[in-house]
């Protein structure tokens, strides 16, 4: 049996809608309201108004508000208020999307957006362009990184007025439109015009791809979009052209997303009809996803790098195949959102997401977190911190109550995320206020793409990455040049804190700088070569076997690796 199960883009079910009924029935009485529309009659005309599940109550109070209240209100802004308080209530991830929000987070999901493809920076009150995305309209009418976009439609978008929000309004459009810029070019004294035609621009998830050993290859999937496990897989089948037996999987920071993206990608690791995942609510029977296919991938060996950060899909992915003794997980326990969202349209361009069941890992683990009335659920980080989980494994809480085995023997638990087979210490190495501050306000992407681009014909005689990152260094004269320009963008200087943060601050513009000249995915190899976490990952990787076998501390590990 083979059955596809939603996380944050789900459809529901009759059983569902009806067992949510006085809630989603309430949402329609608002809905109502916000379109204008007369609800009468039917049920709702049979109720006694002293009624106390009643859900014309909300209908009543938003037009005594709107009739009588001292001041104007927008009934938008009430309705809107109402659903997020109802949502609120009930549990951590069940949320409202407003209309305004429903576009932009369905084009990070689907995975493409229209416009002209370009990535931007706005500096001095300019807008720059960092890059004109591959195959974009930008990039084939021949804009280039560092050029100034001075005009739209004719119309200046220099000035305070410019905003991110501002410009995406100005940029963006129905695909096939027109849009006319002018820019101005370094070395050019006169202003170039250009006519673009707009269209669909991918947004890539999985973000970074290349070897980083002999065998052994690197994936960085950022979220679960819809064309996710596409992009998985050819890079996937790259990398095993260049050789990769071996895979690091990263997976830090992920929070979801589709879940059939997860469960695509699980399967090219298992043979047919394994336990992938499954959900179960108190409405939801019980249902069981299984692999499908003699998956490509499944005699690779597998590491997963996961954190705090990595959520929901990530834990459906790492848990299933930590389970089936298909991958060690490197990194600090997940997040642990293993709750299940179906989206409920509101007719309007808005929906909320509503949770109706939870996941559970091939051995029975579930994957979510305590929450509720005693437990604190938005301060879990900083609990972990304070209890020392985040630097040492001795101190993660486990309930032998929620202790389970792998077909291999190996023990792992439930009760709230994934925990690592092998455990890695946060790095705060190198942290201080002054470089939180340089993060926050963005100049240390500012200042590498300023100097890349002021050094763009040097810099790109340097054939490669993997070159640029042997021969060039953030040298002591390129960071003082750096922290004056902080000291300009009214961030002040703290020796004590830049001394303890310098090698930090300059592996991170090396980075940015490899971004700008090469390509997004140079940005993560610079990073790569000083992150303990991945450092981890690759020794665990290249003695995958005997690490393998240290956690069974038995010898049939070998056996069942090589079966």
């Amino acid at each position: 049996m083979s059955q596809r199960i939603s996380d944050y883009e789900g459809n529901s079910s009759k059983s569902n809608r009806s067992s949510m009924q006085p809630l989603l029935l309430a949402l329609v009485l608002l809905v109502g309201i916000l379109l204008g529309v007369t609800i009468s009659g039917g049920e709702f005309g049979t109720m006694s108004s002293s009624s106390p599940e009643n859900p014309n109550k909300l209908v009543q109070i938003i037009n005594e508000i709107d009739a009588n209240y001292v001041d104007s209100v927008e009934r938008k802004v009430l309705v809107d208020g109402a659903i997020n308080s109802i949502l609120e209530n009930l549990d951590p991830h069940s949320y409202y999307i407003s209309s305004e929000e429903y576009q932009s987070v369905k084009e990070r999901m689907q995975g493409n957006f229209e416009g002209i493809g370009v990535e931007f920076i706005i500096q001095e009150d300019t807008l720059r362009v960092v890059t004109a995305l591959p195959g974009g309209p930008s990039e084939k009418a021949g804009i280039l990184p560092g050029d100034k976009i001075i005009t739209v439609e004719g119309e200046s978008i220099t000035g305070e007025v410019l905003t991110s929000e501002f410009v995406m309004e100005k940029l963006k459009g129905p695909k096939g439109s027109k849009v006319n810029l002018a820019i101005l070019r370094t070395g050019e004294t006169d202003l170039l015009d250009f006519e673009l035609k707009r269209d669909r621009i991918p947004i890539h998830s999985v973000v970074a791809s290349f070897m980083v050993a002999p065998n052994i290859g690197y994936v960085k999937v950022s979220q679960f979009a819809a064309t996710t496990y596409r992009e998985f897989f050819e890079d996937v089948v790259d990398l095993r052209e260049e050789g990769a037996k071996s895979l690091i999987m990263d997976l830090r920071g992920n929070t979801g997303g589709y879940l059939d993206q997860a469960t695509n990608m699980i399967q090219e690791f298992l043979d047919e009809d394994k336990l992938m995942v499954y959900t179960e609510g108190r409405t939801s029977p019980r249902q069981m996803d299984f692999s499908r296919k003699k998956g490509k991938f499944r005699n690779m060996e597998v590491v997963i790098l996961l954190n705090q950060g990595s959520a929901s899909a990530s834990e459906v992915v790492a848990g299933a195949l930590q389970d089936w003794d298909r991958a060690l997980t490197v990194g600090r326990r997940s997040f642990g959102k293993g709750l299940v969202q179906n989206e409920f349209n509101l007719g309007d361009e808005s929906a909320i997401r509503l949770t109706v069941a939870r996941y559970y890992t091939p051995t029975g683990r579930c994957i979510q977190k305590p929450y509720g009335e005693d437990v604190d659920y938005g301060s879990d980080y900083h609990d972990r911190y304070s209890s020392g989980e985040l630097m040492s494994a001795d101190s993660i809480a486990y309930d032998e109550e929620f202790k389970y085995t792998t077909p291999a023997g190996r023990v792992v638990y439930g009760g709230g995320g994934i925990t690592p087979d092998v455990f890695v210490p946060i790095d705060t190495v190198g942290a201080s206020g002054y470089l939180n501050e340089l993060s926050y306000n963005g100049l240390l992407r500012e200042y590498g793409f300023i100097y890349s681009n002021a050094n763009r014909k040097d810099l790109e005689k340097i054939a490669n990455v993997e070159t640029f990152t042997k021969l060039w260094e953030a040298d002591d004269e390129f960071l003082n040049a750096f922290t004056t320009y902080a000291e300009k963008r009214e961030v002040d200087y703290i020796d004590r804190d830049f001394q303890s943060s310098k090698d930090v601050i300059a592996e991170r513009l090396k980075a940015y700088v490899a971004r700008n000249i090469f390509e997004n995915e140079a940005f993560y190899f610079v990073e790569l070569q000083s992150d303990k976490d991945f450092l981890e990952a690759l020794r665990v990787a290249q003695d995958y076997k005997d690490v393998f076998a240290s956690l069974l501390g038995e010898g049939e590990a070998l056996s069942q690796l090589a079966e």
